[in-house]
């Protein structure tokens, strides 16, 4: 590698909102906000709205959405379609 090139990396902290969760990795996000470890040591802090602890591929739940609504507001806006219309 080259040198001074490359971002700094360091331990950085990242809260999940949804599951409030907190992960500590290396990073080379930066931040303003803090937030202090279980052993004592300052780290940056990031939040993030969806990690492996909310999202539903890693947690096995899945969410309803509404698609009736949806194509609702679809056919609402464009009409149906010629197939839909025989």
């Amino acid at each position: 590698m080259r040198p001074r090139i490359h971002p700094e990396s360091r331990q950085v902290a990242f809260r999940d909102r949804a599951a409030n969760a907190l992960f500590l990795t290396r990073s080379t996000a930066t931040s303003d906000r803090t937030i202090e470890w279980e052993d004592g040591t300052t780290y940056p802090l990031i939040d993030v709205e969806i990690s492996s602890a909310s999202h539903p591929f890693y947690t096995g739940t899945s969410r309803v959405v509404d698609t009736a609504g949806r194509v609702e507001r679809f056919e609402r806006r464009y009409g149906r379609t010629a197939t839909a219309r025989s």
